[in-house]
């Protein structure tokens, strides 16, 4: 039913916008048989948006949930772990300063994730190993530094910001089929990856003591399971910038829907994923037609209230 719900979301998206589309120019578009401005607009513009989308919105969401099964806290996201903000400032740092190695951006960005949760674990560790309250904390802590480490490199390069603020807000205004070329094969990667580790991810979920009398190192898996996590963000903020919530919100969803067990959890918060950025994105450059909303603004818009319900019904 998702599926089939994104399919109809991913038609109406690339219908909807300043020229609007029917289903069956989409169709013809698709098939070789439309105009050249239909074609030049369906297959350069809107197509290439919606397949970022649905990738970004599917990579978070995977991210998000491998990161709460890791940390046993519904409070884990890459946003709120720092993860995203690590991958920013590695991003941010190329545009400002070298724009010349932009082609290493993606490999800057796992870096910069990788380093911010290992920074992350190293401030949580302690004898015994680490707790989820003491990764939660030191996340925090972690992305506030880097936060202002953002600050700062948009204060010191005020001149050259402007042709990152797009990034920054996390929009997909101006990506086209060469983004989802570079983004997608890192994408496919990872949720293969992140699908071979379904049952390690439910071992975390029954617990500490749990995995322990199972004979599995849970240090380990909790090691393998985050750097997919850190991978999948980092990819993403890599393409288009930070995007929150939808790391957060989407495995509550999926939760909510299919209960705990990560075999039907991570295929339905793929599909959410995609179905809510997707939405965001669609609603941001419709809905404020012909301003452009990036999508990161109307998932923090929207995401925070519908966090803040959770926080008052007790799920979090």
């Amino acid at each position: 039913m998702t599926f089939m719900l994104l399919l109809a979301a991913m038609i109406l998206s690339v219908g909807l916008g300043s020229v609007r589309f029917s289903p069956v120019e989409i169709v013809s578009a698709l098939f070789g048989r439309g105009g050249d401005v239909s074609d030049t607009i369906l297959w350069d513009i809107r197509i290439p948006r919606v397949m970022l989308a649905v990738t970004i919105g599917a990579n978070l969401a995977i991210s998000g949930a491998l990161l709460q099964a890791v940390m046993h806290n519904p409070l884990a996201d890459p946003g709120l772990t720092g993860v995203s903000s690590g991958a920013a400032v590695s991003v941010l740092f190329i545009l400002l300063v070298v724009p010349n190695y932009s082609s290493f951006i993606p490999f800057a960005a796992i870096a910069g994730g990788t380093v911010a949760a290992v920074m992350v674990y190293a401030l949580a560790w302690k004898k015994r190993g680490i707790t989820p309250i003491r990764v939660i904390l030191s996340g925090v802590a972690v992305n506030s530094v880097f936060g202002g480490i953002i600050g700062l490199l948009s204060i010191l390069y005020s001149d050259k910001l402007p042709a990152a603020l797009q990034w920054l807000n996390g929009s997909m205004t101006g990506k086209g089929i060469g983004d989802v070329g570079v983004m997608l094969p890192y994408s496919i990667v990872g949720w293969i990856a992140a699908l071979f580790c379904i049952r390690q991810a439910n071992i975390l979920r029954l617990g500490e003591q749990a995995a322990l009398n199972l004979g599995e190192n849970i240090n380990r898996i909790r090691i393998v399971l985050s750097f997919i996590a850190v991978y999948l963000a980092a990819v993403s903020v890599s393409t288009v910038g930070m995007i929150g919530f939808v790391g957060l919100v989407v495995p509550h969803m999926a939760r909510m829907l299919v209960g705990s067990d990560y075999r039907s959890l991570l295929p339905m918060s793929i599909g959410l994923g995609a179905l809510v950025l997707l939405l965001a994105d669609t609603v941001g450059r419709t809905f404020f037609a012909p301003l452009d909303i990036p999508a990161g603004i109307v998932m923090a818009v929207t995401g925070g209230p519908y966090f803040l319900y959770l926080m008052r019904k007790g799920d979090v």
